[in-house]
């Protein structure tokens, strides 16, 4: 009986697909592809976190035997602007704003084996600058796939390198970073305007730590940005 209904199922979804491709519904933006640039905006939602390198020579030697980075979600938004450089290649920069948070958790145990935690919460606002290359799929009807790659510049400017922190401590971050980005999405086009999800991850090339004498910085060899970012662009 299984088998049967899985049968069944398969002939369905091929005839489905026959059908479809014998009856193509009429294009949307038929010309869309033919524009050598358009222009438009993206909205979507982030997370980002640390790829820590530990310190050898300080990490579980002292009190401190814990140490772990814990992502947070945030928002963005930007200006998209495409160029067409083939029939299925784009170049696309979208400069954005990103707001994001990271925390960084420490754990620390005294001479009675008394576990004392603390968390660091790092909030960054940064404008990003990707060069992205778009390679598409063919059009099917109103939809088509497409894989991106690329590099950005990313600047902190809520970043506290500079801050005197009067006593307190806080984990600063450098105000630069360079990251590389691959990810994949899908164009729905629309009566009016294309459509485009898209799920992308991002990987920091620079180390980002402002060091200074307490263990909460010298435990980190290298303190770099993972991330990834699901965006919506209509254009």
């Amino acid at each position: 009986m299984k088998k049967i209904t899985l049968y069944i199922i398969l002939l369905f979804g091929i005839s489905q697909n026959v059908n479809a491709q014998r009856f193509s519904s009429p294009q949307n933006l038929a010309r869309y592809d033919n524009k050598k640039m358009h222009f438009g905006f993206a909205l979507g939602i982030n997370s980002l976190d640390f790829r820590i390198k530990y310190n050898p020579d300080i990490m579980f030697k002292d009190s401190l035997f814990v140490l772990k980075s814990q992502n947070q979600k945030g928002f963005n938004l930007g200006i998209v602007s495409n160029f067409r450089i083939g029939k299925y290649t784009d170049f696309r920069f979208i400069p954005s704003l990103v707001f994001g948070e990271r925390h960084l958790i420490y754990s620390f145990a005294d001479s009675n084996a008394v576990i004392r935690t603390e968390k660091k919460v790092i909030e960054s606002t940064l404008l990003d600058f990707p060069l992205i290359i778009k390679y598409k799929s063919a059009r099917y009807n109103n939809f088509r796939s497409f894989v991106i790659f690329g590099v950005k510049y990313s600047m902190d400017i809520a970043s506290q390198e500079d801050i005197d922190d009067e006593g307190d401590v806080i984990i600063k971050l450098k105000k630069n970073d360079i990251l590389g980005e691959i990810g994949f999405g899908m164009d729905f086009y629309l009566e009016y305007f294309k459509f485009s999800p898209q799920l992308k991850i991002s990987g920091g090339i620079l180390n980002l730590l402002s060091k200074d004498n307490s263990v909460y910085t010298t435990s980190i060899k290298n303190l770099r940005t993972n991330g990834w970012m699901l965006s919506f662009t209509f254009e």
